[in-house]
């Protein structure tokens, strides 16, 4: 048995299918009618080598945010769920990316109090149809769904979309280091309360 979630939802504004395995191999199939959006899902995929299947139908015609912050809200309730009783995971995770002129820095805590601190200075661009702005927007349902403390921080850049993909890089490797099993931990849980 993998660690595999899997959520619906269903909204007037969203209509969105997920599905997620952390045991994967970075495996994707992404549609949220938001090019750029896809392709941040991908390398979220890719880099946190969580195989993820996405089908978000949204209503568009007004604009992205409710389909980037309701694939957030999916993404992070199919994470919770795939974690199960996060026994014998690592817990903690992090890494500093570079992409070109920017670095971000990404650490995360599978602690069950699902917060994120973001100090990002994204430039208030499109890209393609994505407003850079959401990428916060999407970061916030995520992990206040999955339960993750997730600080994200940049520490140079300039390009918005290097800023954004680095944040999305960044955080999927930081959360697949958080969830990987601990061989010396074994059924154990992460913790000296004894609860997450």
């Amino acid at each position: 048995m993998g660690r595999i979630g899997g959520v619906e939802r269903a909204t007037k504004e969203t209509d969105i299918a997920l599905a997620i395995d952390l045991d994967g191999s970075g495996k994707t199939e992404v549609e949220t009618g938001i090019g750029f959006f896809d392709h941040m899902l991908e390398a979220f995929g890719r880099h946190g080598l969580f195989d993820l299947k996405v089908l978000t139908k949204g209503d568009l015609e007004v604009d992205g945010h409710h389909s980037v912050e309701d694939t957030g809200i999916v993404l992070g309730r199919a994470f919770a769920q795939a974690l199960g009783d996060k026994r014998g995971i690592r817990r903690f995770g992090s890494c500093a990316l570079p992409m070109d002129e920017t670095l971000v820095l990404a650490a995360c805590d599978i602690s069950g109090r699902g917060q994120l601190h973001w100090s990002v200075d994204v430039p208030p661009v499109m890209l393609g149809s994505f407003d850079a702005a959401l990428a916060k927007e999407f970061f916030i349902a995520f992990a206040a769904n999955a339960g993750v403390t997730l600080h994200v921080r940049m520490l140079a850049g300039e390009n918005a979309h290097h800023i954004v993909e680095a944040c999305f890089k960044a955080a999927a490797r930081a959360l697949r280091e958080a969830v990987e099993q601990d061989a010396r931990l074994g059924d154990e849980l992460p913790s000296t309360k004894g609860a997450l």
